[in-house]
């Protein structure tokens, strides 16, 4: 009797314990910015920094030395000159 009355207790407690579904994650967390992978900040020769992608390569100029640019940067720019 005894076993049968735990097996009737057992059945009408088991719905009562139920787990709530997992809610969604919160709109604040979607609104953030992806990661920016392999990047690096310069300092462009007009004074601003600058977040690029590409290497930074050497270009010859018209009156004969090189000048650094940074490639691949945020925004328009796809080469920005750097300062030395």
């Amino acid at each position: 009797m005894k076993v049968f009355a735990t097996l009737l207790l057992s059945i009408s407690l088991q719905g009562a314990y139920r787990i709530p579904p997992p809610t969604p994650p919160a709109d604040h967390v979607a609104a953030k910015q992806p990661a920016r992978k392999g990047g690096r900040w310069y300092f462009a020769e007009n004074g601003h920094a600058v977040y690029c992608l590409g290497p930074v390569r050497l270009l010859p100029q018209p009156e004969g030395g090189l000048q650094r640019v940074a490639t691949f940067c945020q925004g328009d720019k796809n080469m920005v000159p750097l300062k030395d």
